[in-house]
């Protein structure tokens, strides 16, 4: 790490980084789930919680687009 310059970061923080790249990619929480371990699926959404709610509001949003795209094609 001293060589490179690189900052050093504990596994926990790559492991929990790395989930949350997946949530805001909008992977299913399942195979998040399956990654990390976690034997209940509910264990995931709690701890990641916030980011699901933020990828809730993008999906929502993207559906709106969508919804005014088609009523637009529709006139």
């Amino acid at each position: 790490m001293n060589r490179h310059n690189l900052t050093y970061i504990k596994i926990h923080s790559l492991r929990h980084t790395s989930a949350s790249i997946l949530i805001n990619k909008g992977i299913d929480a399942k195979p998040i789930q399956e990654r990390l371990g976690h034997s209940d699926i509910q264990t995931t959404i709690n701890i990641y919680s916030h980011l699901y709610k933020e990828t809730n509001q993008i999906v929502s949003e993207q559906l709106d687009d969508i919804l005014q795209l088609n009523d637009v094609k529709n006139q």
